[in-house]
């Protein structure tokens, strides 16, 4: 009897969602700082930046929840308490589904902090 599905013992899907959240990161910072620092010869205006960002914003929140769900699947839709600290292999694969749940959490947080500015900045400064 399979535990986990074979398509999620990967130790690649524990860097899955910080580095969405890193991918995310730099697609905001660079759209703004470039929108800003050519302020008048972008062909759209701040509003729409403001969107096409929500929109990435957005898709990056839907990839970290998929990688959290994929997350609890392998940790057993929590099913086994932590610790998993035996050196068996059923315990490696759910102490890397809770490790994994709990990188998605933070990075899902961490994406929601860096668009915040996103909400509160109206336009580009001098």
């Amino acid at each position: 009897m399979r535990l986990i599905p074979k398509e999620v013992e990967s130790l690649w899907t524990l860097f899955t969602a910080p580095t969405i959240w890193a991918l995310h990161f730099l697609a905001c910072y660079i759209t703004a700082a470039t929108y800003c620092a050519k302020a008048g010869a972008a062909p759209f205006s701040f509003g729409t930046m403001r969107l096409a960002l929500g929109a990435v914003t957005l898709a990056a929140l839907g990839g970290i929840v998929l990688s959290a769900f994929l997350a609890w699947r392998q940790w057993g839709f929590g099913s086994g308490d932590p610790p998993h600290d035996e050196p068996t292999r059923r315990d490696r694969l759910l102490f890397q589904g809770f490790a994994t749940l709990l990188l998605s959490g933070l990075s899902f947080v961490a994406v929601l902090f860096v668009a915040v500015p996103l909400v509160f900045i109206e336009a580009c400064q001098p």
